[in-house]
């Protein structure tokens, strides 16, 4: 069975109550259930966790080393300016999807820069709620793909976004 690890950063406790003009009024409760439900109906297994602490959410990607085929990650605020998460990720190397649910490249001038894009397989954003299952929906498709084999005895890379535990 794939396993996915969804990954909410700092602030996203406080959805539903803040700025609902920017965030709408679902709940981070009401997100993991909707997650839940698409993962019992793709047949897949999610673990989700929140922190509003960086070190927590570095010691989680860490952890997942070897556990979890992807990695699902709204990183919040830490999308600009966490080096060490982006480090954490980069050092399990397990497919990353980043998924926002605003639009951040139509915000703030400096939320338009994300430290974890150009390593992720793929990066939602503006959809909402629908970010996460969209985000989980194309790392189980991610997954799913043949991996990528050396094509002659010399070449020796591998596509390091295909790993699997």
């Amino acid at each position: 069975m794939l396993r996915i690890l969804v990954l909410h950063g700092p602030n996203l406790n406080l959805l539903g109550r803040r700025e609902p003009d920017q965030y709408g009024t679902i709940s981070l409760s009401e997100i993991n259930q909707q997650i839940k439900h698409l993962a019992q109906k793709e047949n897949i297994e999610v673990e989700i966790f929140q922190s509003n602490s960086e070190g927590d959410l570095v010691d989680k990607i860490q952890e997942a080393d070897g556990k979890f085929g992807a990695i699902v990650i709204n990183p919040a605020a830490y999308t600009h300016t966490s080096v060490a998460i982006r480090d954490a990720l980069l050092a399990v190397r397990i497919p990353m999807v980043e998924v926002h649910l605003s639009n951040i490249h139509g915000r703030d001038e400096f939320r338009r820069h994300s430290l974890l894009a150009d390593i992720a397989i793929g990066q939602i954003t503006g959809f909402g709620v629908e970010s996460y299952l969209l985000g989980i929906l194309g790392a189980v498709a991610h997954l799913k793909q043949p991996a990528v084999l050396p094509t002659s005895n010399n070449d020796t890379t591998r596509d390091k976004k295909r790993r699997r535990p």
